[in-house]
């Protein structure tokens, strides 16, 4: 491995933070709030240092590639941050072939989404704070995928879960809005307690808990065979936390609700970047997962699980954003399950594909909720196409990616997962099926958006429709960007089968990933097969062909589930379009019991304790001065009388002393 000291690190970093500082200190302080920040200055300073933190990764990434070495890296150890009872951890950043691809997607598909920001919220009074928090969150993010140390990866995990707390709840004199973040902050919370175990579970087995020290250990047998006992319960510690944040069951309820925020708030933090740090985490702890087949197979079918799920909610939404939200969840499930047959970097190639596509959803649904003054539900929508040409193409482009479409980016990353759940020695039969059965509805639920929003009768009101017009260029240009790399980025990774048929074209992502993130190629010799991977993907192909063009042509008409196979399942429809009632239930097992002890604890202490100490302290007081009101009787002698004796106790000690 070749380590190479550098800046580049450091100064990626620290750029959006001074945008932030800027923001959030300085302009509100010379114009004396932040209502006063003309929103042009704040989407320009914003834009400007995530740009130019963009530029920078190019030439990170620029001298990752034309190093010679196998697993070159960009370090530099800025200072020691913490040196106390044998734990030292130094703020060390490091760039290698993982974190500079996370760095690219962040700092350049975070460009995109500022400069669209600029003009989607131009007239919010709190453009200011926006664009701080914007920046803050990126600043996070880069931190969490550049740290070289558990403890700097934990201290991005939980700020990019701070900012999330800002910008979902951005709004936050809506009620709703402000609940939302709340909810949000707090389900994290829970999952980044399993983090915290197994953070400490690894510095008790290894006494480090830098990253690469870590790795390295794991190579030595003695050491592996020291850890065995307790490794599946550090791995399964982590994936705790990354069920939180990266929302999967049981935790996975907080990124629906988030869709309260700003629409660029939801693409970038919760399709981009911040929810996919969970995959991040167990790619680059990949040698430490390979050790625990029991984590992995939980991993993989919570994925599963958590994919054929929100999945199935996806079908029956009439919020835009509600069904890019479980699209998300759905989407990160089927990274999970890549990650848990041990496809590591298929799992990061999905992530990368998913970063382009569902960011251009997400930004698309922007557009249409912008030219409809608002209205997200699709119910109300309806015959866009020729009202909003350019938001059509690119959504268009986007939703045949998310859908497997063939060629589009979504096409390569998704049929490389599902080939890996049955081809791969962790793979299983019935994980395929599943994986199949996600990615038919995928393809349905998306071709059911695009037909509800763009085609049919129109279902928009007169006002509407008075004020229906294609959003400015500022917003447009992000959505081509993201469309062009949504349908050309899975090309990065090409499999073999296709790749001979196209000039011999190498799977480029893989052999970059090769050297930091362990993963088991395609195909694999000796590993029994039952589907030939051709046969895999012209399948899923065709799946996915006739799912959405069957979305599309069902709900030309406003159509809904119940309409399309009958009565007798409008009941189901009711389950889905209610989120399985897991809110509810959540409701009644956990929150309501949570607040019914607090009441009852708070009212017991207030009585007991609060009350008691102040009613027995007052009554003290009382009993005292009941006392001392005895002594003053108003009567002259008896005062006479008490200073005569007070003066004679005080010559008594005076002459005990001179004598």
């Amino acid at each position: 491995m070749e380590t190479m000291h550098s800046v580049l690190p450091a100064l990626i970093l620290i750029s959006p933070l001074v945008g932030f500082f800027i923001n959030g200190v300085v302009l509100p302080l010379s114009l004396k709030g932040f209502a006063k920040t003309p929103p042009n200055t704040a989407g320009g300073v914003a834009t400007a240092f995530i740009a130019f933190s963009f530029v920078l990764a190019l030439f990170a990434f620029a001298k990752l590639s034309g190093s010679h070495e196998a697993a070159p890296s960009l370090i530099i150890n800025c200072f020691e941050w913490f040196n106390f009872g044998g734990l030292n951890i130094p703020f060390e950043l490091r760039i290698d072939k993982l974190s500079g691809l996370l760095v690219l997607i962040i700092t350049g598909i975070g460009t995109l989404i500022h400069l669209y920001s600029t003009s989607y919220m131009h007239d919010d009074e709190g453009v200011g704070r926006y664009f701080s928090y914007l920046n803050l969150f990126c600043f996070n993010m880069l931190l969490l995928v550049m740290g070289n140390n558990l403890p700097l990866l934990f201290f991005g995990w939980e700020g990019v879960g701070l900012c999330s707390y800002l910008l979902i709840g951005f709004w936050y004199t809506d009620t709703v809005k402000a609940n939302a973040g709340k909810k949000a902050f707090i389900v994290n919370r829970v999952g980044d307690l399993g983090f915290l175990i197994g953070m400490f579970l690894l510095f008790k087995q290894f006494g480090t808990l830098n990253l690469p020290d870590i790795i390295n250990m794991l190579k030595d047998p003695m050491v592996v065979e020291q850890l065995m006992p307790s490794v599946t319960l550090i791995c399964l510690s982590l994936f705790v936390g990354a069920t939180g944040k990266s929302a999967q069951l049981p935790l996975y309820v907080w990124l629906p609700d988030a869709m309260s925020g700003p629409t660029p708030v939801s693409a970038l933090i919760h399709a981009a970047t911040m929810v996919t740090a969970g995959v991040y985490m167990i790619a680059r702890l990949s040698p430490l997962f390979e050790l625990s087949p029991i984590a992995l197979s939980v991993i993989a079918h919570v994925g599963a699980l958590t994919a054929l799920f929100a999945g199935s909610i996806a079908v029956a939404q009439t919020d835009i954003k509600k069904v890019l939200a479980y699209s998300t969840v759905s989407q990160l499930g089927f990274m999970f399950l890549a990650c848990g047959v041990g496809a590591y970097q298929t799992a990061v190639f999905h992530l990368m594909t998913h970063a382009f596509f569902k960011a251009l959803l997400f930004l698309g649904s922007g557009s249409v909720i912008h030219a409809c003054s608002g209205e997200q539900d699709m119910t109300k929508m309806g015959a866009l196409k020729k009202h909003l040409p350019h938001t059509h193409v690119t959504m268009l482009v986007g939703s045949l990616a998310i859908s497997g479409i063939p060629f589009f980016s979504g096409f390569f990353s998704k049929d490389e997962i599902l080939y890996s759940s049955i081809a791969l020695p962790g793979g299983v039969s019935y994980l395929f099926i599943i994986g199949v059965l996600t990615a038919i509805l995928t393809a349905f639920y998306t071709g059911r958006m695009m037909s509800l929003t763009f085609y049919g009768d129109k279902r928009y009101s007169h006002d509407v429709e008075h004020h229906l017009h294609e959003s400015p260029g500022l917003m447009i240009f992000p959505l081509y960007v993201l469309a062009a790399l949504a349908a050309f980025g899975g090309f990065l990774g090409v499999p073999h089968l296709l790749g001979d048929y196209l000039g011999h074209m190498p799977h480029y992502l893989s052999h970059w990933l090769d050297p930091v993130v362990a993963s088991k190629h395609l195909p694999l010799v000796g590993v029994k097969i039952p589907l030939h991977e051709g046969v895999v993907m012209a399948g899923s192909s065709v799946l996915a062909i006739i799912s959405y063009f069957a979305g599309v042509k069902l709900f030309k008409k406003h159509m809904f589930v119940k309409d399309v196979v009958g009565s007798f399942f409008a009941p189901f429809e009711k389950v889905l379009s209610n989120k399985y009632y897991v809110d509810e239930l959540y409701g009644v097992i956990v929150i309501n019991p949570i607040k019914k002890f607090s009441t009852i604890s708070a009212n017991i202490i207030d009585k007991y304790i609060f009350d008691g100490a102040v009613n027995g302290i007052g009554s003290q007081v009382k009993k005292i001065g009941s006392g001392l009101r005895a002594l003053q009787t108003g009567d002259i002698q008896t005062y006479a009388l008490m200073m005569v004796m007070g003066l004679l106790v005080l010559i008594f000690f005076i002459l005990k002393v001179l004598v």
